[in-house]
Formats: structure tokens, sequence, C-alpha cells
């Protein structure tokens, strides 16, 4: 039996399969009940994400984690309950620094109702969050913690910026190692612990979770400029167009200028202008396209995945293994 699940990734095992798929149900189940309040708006604030879908990516990485010992262990859905409300909460929360209109393709919480009831949501499930994860022992709390800081410190990172001195790519990669990397990293670590795996598996795993989850960031860069919207799920230059900087861009920057070049001449003008007129959008993606810069974030993104790969040697070969080692068959199928 073949499951294709929400990055492409394929479960080509029966045993395996049934496990995820009932494990996922199961976290469904109780992420409806984790955001039930005595107060009915509040449930209807907190419901309004997990309502909206989602591609429950940490849980799943979690309960393929948990694979490596007991997937049944008591504490395994309650940890992707968490993983999954604090992934939550801060969507919330950035939806109004963002500014977003839109998330999951409903309103978001900020635009249906306003910024204060969307902030004070995601406060609603990082506390419930924390009510789940109180059972689960003060190993778990602590390793949740450490993410959730890293978390923070990575949102603060990026708002604040790279500095006059610092190199704009690295802070950017430290910047996806935190806002992103620790919670998928933290989904692998927690799931294994609560399964009972052995401490060595746990460290692996955990360190599996971060790289990859930096690599389908970068694939998601990639996509930005090089997709056609299918694959992406979003227009095509969206952080072009609002001037976000992405790996593309920020190789093109360390990338020495061509003079003998007009396309190249030209597109690193376009990227120092307003990029909201569809114009000059569209001729800076059509450029941008067709620069060397979207080369290398592509070679860069496939050794991200590689190196995320490699991390899985150690492990047992299994079902579970298999279907790891496929999300780093995704990323290179997603930046192609």
């Amino acid at each position: 039996m073949t499951v294709v699940g929400p990055f492409g990734l394929s479960v080509q095992d029966r045993d395996l399969t049934r496990d995820v798929q009932a494990g996922l149900d199961a976290v469904e189940t109780a992420l409806a009940e984790a955001v039930k309040s005595d107060v009915p708006f509040i449930t209807i604030t907190a419901s309004h994400l997990i309502e909206a879908g989602g591609k429950r990516f940490r849980p799943l990485l979690l309960l393929l984690a948990a694979q490596f010992g007991d997937p049944g262990a008591p504490g395994v859905v309650p940890a992707a309950v968490v993983v999954e409300l604090t992934h939550l909460a801060t969507l919330y929360h950035d939806d109004v620094m963002d500014e977003a209109p839109v998330r999951r393709g409903a309103p978001s919480a900020n635009s249906r109702w306003d910024n204060s009831v969307a902030i004070l949501t995601g406060d609603f499930l990082f506390s419930r969050a924390s009510q789940v994860l109180a059972d689960l022992g003060p190993e778990a709390v602590r390793m949740q913690a450490d993410a959730f800081e890293r978390l923070v410190t990575g949102q603060i990172l990026e708002t604040r910026g790279p500095g006059p001195d610092g190199d704009p790519l690295l802070h950017y990669l430290d910047v996806l190692a935190g806002k992103t990397g620790s919670l998928i990293a933290v989904s692998c670590r927690i799931g294994a612990l609560m399964a009972g795996a052995e401490s060595w598996m746990v460290d692996t795993l955990s360190e599996f979770g971060e790289r990859i989850g930096i690599a389908f960031q970068l694939a998601d860069d990639v996509l930005d400029i090089a997709s056609d919207g299918q694959e992406s799920g979003k227009t095509p230059g969206t952080d072009l167009r609002e001037g976000v900087p992405t790996l593309p861009t920020l190789l093109l920057e360390q990338m020495p200028a061509d003079p003998a070049d007009p396309a190249d001449t030209r597109l690193r003008e376009l990227l120092t202008l307003d990029l909201a007129d569809d114009e000059l959008h569209a001729e800076a993606l059509r450029l941008l396209r067709r620069h060397p810069a979207l080369e290398r974030a592509r070679r860069e993104t496939l050794r991200q995945a590689e190196d995320a790969r490699a991390l899985l040697a150690p492990l047992p070969d299994c079902a579970a293994k298999a279907a790891l080692e496929g999300l780093c068959d995704a990323v290179a199928i997603r930046t192609m």
C-alpha cells in the first residue's frame, strides 16, 4: 500500500501506513478537544486554523520518529498535539506581524476578527499546549521549552535583520534554523523519546528533523521563483514582490556583478525597486529564473537534503527509515 503524504512522502508498508494514519486521526481528534473552551467565542477562534486544514507535517514526522521505539506508547499522540498546537499558535502571531489577510485559503484570524483576538488566541493555544505537555514529564517539558526559545529567537533575529556588519545569508540560515528547524527537530526528538527509542536514535532523529526542515524551507524559496504556483500553492514571486530576502536573492547579492551582462545588471537594478508594480515584478521574476543564482539555490537545497539523508544512515533499516529518506527525495523533486 502507498500513501502519498503532504510533501510527496510515500509510505510503502501496509503496517506503517496503518499506524501513521491511525496516529494522525488520533491527533486530529485530540486537537479538536484541546482547543475547546468554556467560552464559546474562544473555541471558535482557536478552532479557526485547525478547521482550515493543514499538512500536519510536524505530527507526521513525530509519528515516524516514534516508529524507532514503541509507536503505541501513551505519550506519542499527546506529544504530536503539543507540537502542532505550538505551530498553530505561531501562525496566529505570524499573520499579525505580516498583516496577512489569508491563511490556508481562509481569512486569517487577524482579518476575520482583529489583531488583539489573533494574538490572544495564539497565547491560548500556547497555554493549551503547555497543559498537555505537563503530563509528558520534565524531560519533554525541557525539550519543548528549549525549542520554543529557539523559535522565538529566530523570529526576533528575522525582525531585527542581520545588522550592518552581518552576513545576510548566514543570518537568514540562522533564522530558518530557529523559526523552522527547531520545532521540526523537537517533533522528531520528542516522538522518539516518548516511544522509548535509544538515546542515540533520539539525537540522530532530532538532527535529521532540523536539517530536513531547513531543506524544505529552502525548497520553498526555489519554488517561489521557479514554479507556476500549483506546486507551492501561492502566487509565484510572492516573496520577491514583498521584498522578502530568500535564498536565490541572497545568493545573487553574494555573486559578483557582471557588467558585460545586461540581464544581470537589469535584475540587480530591479531588486532595488518597489516590485509591487506588476510589470516590474514580472520582469524581475523572468530574469531571476534565468540567473545562475537560482541554480546555485537549487544546489544548496539539494545539499541540505542529502546532508539530512546522511544523518539517517546509522538508524536500523525499516519502513520508517525509508519513509524519512523519501522526504529527502521529495525535496529534490520540489526543486527540479
